[in-house]
């Protein structure tokens, strides 16, 4: 797939590539404006952010607020885009008319492919649109499994009880995802938002903890222990899960093992998701 040409752009290259700020949700939800508020408040002096914007995705009034934008495709589930030079801030608006499950697969196949690093997952409400459409409240649900702060949206005449309500089915479920309210497209403190903190459910972008570790002249263990049985057979990996019971039992031993997969992700036989969410298009005019 060939690259997305980038606009107005510096060519020169960060000693460290840039960090990644994935932004979902619904087209019409507020993005664009409430990206240019987080990157005025959120982005330092000497650094440079680009907002990497979907190529089907139609021009909007509030682009005239970014000061570098660029376009990504979406070809046969795949992202055609390069790694804007320059930037130490890349923002990568999904694409509000298509599937985030889809899109999200495909990202962190092109993060691991270009070297990247996530900063943060963030999923902006359409608060009206969501109160509006109940079956919404699982498309939703989806988007915030994978963020770290849902930005509360296009709140005006919504009632105080939905949004309660909806702030309180993440709460029971224990989601770590920090919900922050959105004013006149402006948050109190975007540095706050912006802060690389992982607080998402998902960890289909976090980094192996073993990752860049010097391990050299470190002694597992201690002298006068025990020495474990050991195993002719090579070790099975685990996919950074750990197994229960006997740290000596293999997968195969351990019925209740399974590597950790991303539920959202698991496919049928029939080609089609385990987990379904509605289609957005067909809610949005």
């Amino acid at each position: 797939m060939d690259p997305v040409p980038l606009l107005d752009i510096d060519q020169t290259t960060p000693a460290e590539a840039p960090l990644v700020y994935i932004i979902l949700g619904a087209a019409g939800s507020g993005r664009r404006e409430l990206l240019a508020d987080l990157i005025d408040g959120g982005v330092g002096e000497g650094q440079r952010a680009v907002v990497l914007l979907s190529a089907d995705e139609p021009a909007h009034e509030d682009d005239a607020k970014l000061a570098n934008v660029a376009r990504w495709t979406w070809r046969e589930g795949a992202i055609g885009a390069t790694l804007p030079p320059g930037a130490t801030h890349v923002f990568f608006v999904t694409d509000g008319r298509q599937s985030p499950i889809d899109q999200l697969e495909a990202l962190q196949k092109w993060i691991t492919a270009v070297q990247a690093e996530v900063g943060r997952v963030l999923t902006v409400v359409n608060c009206q649109l969501a109160e509006q459409h109940k079956a919404l409240i699982t498309w939703y649900e989806a988007c915030i499994h994978f963020s770290d702060v849902a930005l509360l949206n296009k709140r005006e005449g919504v009632a105080n009880k939905w949004m309660s309500d909806f702030q309180l089915r993440f709460k029971e479920q224990c989601y770590p995802c920090l919900f922050e309210m959105v004013k006149g497209g402006r948050v109190k403190n975007p540095l706050v938002i912006l802060d690389p903190q992982a607080r998402r459910m998902s960890h289909i972008f976090d980094i192996d903890e073993w990752t860049g570790l010097d391990l050299e002249g470190v002694e597992f263990g201690t002298e006068g222990e025990d020495e474990p049985e050991i195993d002719d057979e090579p070790a099975k990996p685990t996919n950074g899960r750990k197994k229960k019971g006997n740290v000596n039992e293999s997968p195969a031993e351990d019925d209740d093992w399974k590597p950790e997969t991303e539920p959202y992700f698991e496919m049928l036989p029939n080609g089609r998701r385990a987990k379904e969410i509605p289609d957005i298009a067909k809610y949005l005019e």
